[in-house]
């Protein structure tokens, strides 16, 4: 489990490693959002509310890869109308999560974590589900280098309680190696039958969805 030594070390490592990426990796920044304000106009940048640490709020940072177009009455398309093949791209490349270098140098998250995930979401946890909580979130994780968006809910979630359990900088550092792979492979991108990953609805303690 995750003790005050461990997220001191983790912090650590973040910013060894982020301060220069971030150098290293502006020009990819800067041509990256050139590119996103081209094919899909302003913003640049998509902001959403996500939970951080023990649940607190803050906004997450990304390249928009989606359109803004709008049905009836102004509700926004289903996401798979608005994703473009340059959104895509983005995606599957993991070109789109390069921003969130900056909510990792604000100490909003860390390199390695459980994915941030809406703050609605909180609610619907069950007691296990909330270990995900007890460390920061992660621009990528165990889940991510296990299967992304294709895993299940349930497979996410365990995979975010056992990197908890097994939380250390050694497990951050493969974790960082085997990224590099995934993006590579650029495998698990979406949920099957889904352009993003589904909404959670909860699950109750026995198992049974709620």
């Amino acid at each position: 489990m995750a003790d005050a030594a461990y997220r001191l070390r983790k912090r650590v490592l973040d910013l060894m490693i982020t301060i220069p990426a971030a150098l290293i990796l502006s020009p990819l920044l800067l041509i990256t959002a050139a590119m996103v304000l081209l094919k899909l106009g302003r913003p640049v940048l998509f902001r959403q509310e996500r939970a951080g640490m023990h649940g607190r709020p803050f906004r997450i940072l990304k390249f928009r890869t989606m359109t803004l177009a709008c049905a009836g009455e102004g509700h926004p398309l289903a996401d798979a109308a608005r994703m473009t093949p340059f959104g895509a791209f983005l995606r599957s490349t993991s070109l789109d999560e390069l921003p969130q270098i900056v909510n990792v140098l604000r100490g909003e998250m860390s390199l390695v974590g459980p994915r941030p995930l809406y703050v609605r979401y909180i609610p619907r946890y069950s007691s296990g589900q909330r270990a995900r909580l007890l460390v920061p979130p992660g621009i990528t994780g165990l889940a991510q280098v296990v299967g992304r968006n294709a895993l299940s809910w349930e497979e996410r979630f365990e995979l975010d309680r056992r990197y908890v359990e097994q939380a250390s900088v050694l497990l951050d550092l493969k974790i960082l190696l085997l990224t590099f792979s995934r993006v590579l492979s650029r495998s698990g991108i979406r949920e099957e039958g889904q352009a993003t990953m589904s909404e959670f609805m909860g699950r109750c303690e026995g198992g049974h969805h709620g």
